[in-house]
């Protein structure tokens, strides 16, 4: 078993597509009229599937990003030239740190337009692509 991709309910599809195509996300396909509204897959900068799917019904209002997903993670290779490249496109991030101490992931945060948090972590050189058990040792 793995994980897909997350499906996050948008309030504007427009305004959220151009959030997540400035951060780098492509759009992989779309399939309107579903029972969930209209459904838009992206792919993270250089990934091979999709990891987001974002839900847009304009009937159903504002998006509440309180109800249940608390943040989405995102590796980036260098977490100093994806701040970079963000703040040339307008988005805002938060100061990088390293919550786990000098040896641990350096991250900043960044919010989409209905207020996801998404945390950018950036591994520290020799740490494997992804966490497993050995990380909470």
């Amino acid at each position: 078993m793995r994980t897909l991709h997350v499906g996050l309910r948008v309030s504007d599809l427009d305004r959220s597509l151009a959030f997540y195509t400035a951060v780098g996300c492509t759009v992989a396909g779309t399939v309107e009229d579903t029972a969930f509204g209209c459904l838009t897959m992206l792919q993270l900068p250089g990934g091979r599937f999709v990891t987001i799917e974002l839900v847009n019904d304009p009937a159903k209002g504002m998006a509440d990003p309180g109800s249940g997903i608390n943040h989405l993670v995102v590796q980036v290779e260098s977490l100093e030239a994806t701040l970079a490249d963000l703040a040339a496109k307008g988005t805002a991030a938060g100061p990088p740190g390293r919550p786990v101490g000098a040896d641990g992931p350096q991250t900043s945060w960044i919010t989409d337009p209905d207020g996801y948090r998404i945390e950018l972590v950036q591994w520290p050189a020799g740490h494997p692509d992804g966490m497993t058990s050995a990380d909470f040792t």
